[in-house]
């Protein structure tokens, strides 16, 4: 049998102590409620400012500069509430005013003070998004880094055979992290369902309403016969619309070749035939996602032989202000023509650059092929 460790204080010593009411409300006022630990740094950032100002004034100003305190404030901001960090603010303002009244403006002078000024702001600022987040010190923003990485996890589409090929590739607005153009796939035996997904805006403002997206028709794809018709009625169930969606989803045999392309409100998909050596428009087509209470698509089906391939693509390729879609899409398949005739894998982020250089919006691209 495993001894218990012996308690940090001694029964007899605990025995005593406890009987001292100031120290009894002591321990419970640091460990009351679930604020304590905002609470306790709260009393330590308070006497660092107190023990740095009284320094200052006292001992030296070039060992204990006034402008630690910045340093301290910052990291309140990091970690407390509004109101501690307020608390803390006013701790700072004492100690900066009690050196002042020892030494005057030589070291608390007005560059000083603006810095402080702006430094409290700042720290204000982080505390109150921070408080909204509910979340603590840089967690928001690994949070949002690791909601990148899901995304960007769920765009890789899964392993196929051997004989087939795939490449993705998506390009947000402004070098950004977040786009509204996302991928859903899944890989089932010999059946490849994939979907390139088109939420309007742009960059950031559109990245957050993809990341959502993104998790409920990833849900939905291979769960239901009728994906398109099944991520419809989940928009249109929404309380409140922001913007529209548009959607192509592919079903593939792997084994066969065989497809059914459903689009709704989407750029057409483009396939090149190796026979005929050109670049063919699909006529699947629908009605933009959310609109209607019931969605109507009208499916388009081949097979993909030895030496085709397939190109899905979002509009931020073909659109550009000032010109007509559809001479955006000749632009695009003599790109295409010209980038992808040196190889599909290379040639795929190379047609993308071209595509889409001279304006800035979310470009996604998505190439499967028959070597």
């Amino acid at each position: 049998m495993s001894s218990r460790p012996a308690p940090l204080i001694p029964p007899r010593l605990r025995a005593v102590l406890v009987r001292v009411p100031f120290l009894v409300r002591i321990v419970r006022f640091a460990r009351r409620g679930p604020l304590a630990r905002d609470r306790n740094l709260l009393i330590t950032l308070c006497a660092v400012a107190l023990v740095i100002g009284g320094l200052a004034a006292r001992v030296s100003t070039e060992w204990f500069s006034p402008s630690l305190l910045i340093l301290v404030t910052l990291i309140g901001g990091l970690q407390l509430r509004l109101r501690s960090l307020a608390v803390l603010i006013l701790a700072v303002v004492v100690a900066l005013g009690f050196v002042a009244v020892v030494h005057g403006q030589r070291h608390v002078g007005p560059g000083l003070l603006v810095t402080m000024g702006f430094t409290s702001v700042l720290a204000a600022m982080m505390s109150r998004t921070r408080g909204k987040l509910g979340v603590q010190g840089l967690r928001g923003d690994a949070m949002l880094l690791e909601l990148r990485d899901r995304l960007k996890s769920q765009s890789e589409l899964p392993a196929l055979p051997r004989d087939w090929g795939a490449k993705v590739v998506l390009k947000q607005a402004g070098g950004s992290s977040f786009g509204g153009d996302f991928v859903v796939s899944m890989r089932e035996a010999d059946r490849l369902e994939l979907a390139l997904v088109d939420v309007s805006g742009k960059g950031v403002d559109a990245g957050t309403r993809a990341l959502l997206l993104s998790g409920a028709f990833g849900g939905l794809l291979g769960s239901v016969p009728d994906f398109l018709p099944a991520c419809n009625t989940y928009l249109h169930r929404q309380r409140e619309g922001e913007g529209f969606v548009t959607a192509v989803h592919l079903s593939l045999d792997l084994s066969s070749g065989a497809y059914v392309i459903t689009s709704a409100g989407h750029p057409p998909v483009v396939k090149f035939e190796a026979g005929s050596g050109a670049w063919k428009v699909a006529s699947a087509k629908g009605v933009v996602l959310g609109v209607v209470p019931d969605l109507h698509c009208e499916a388009d089906s081949g097979v993909l032989r030895k030496g085709d391939a397939l190109l899905l693509y979002t509009d931020g390729l073909i659109e550009q202000p000032g010109r007509d879609i559809d001479a955006g899409l000749d632009r695009l398949l003599g790109e295409a023509e010209r980038l992808l005739a040196s190889g599909y894998r290379e040639g795929a982020r190379t047609l993308v650059n071209a595509m889409s250089s001279g304006h800035n919006d979310d470009c996604a691209l998505v190439l499967i092929w028959r070597p």
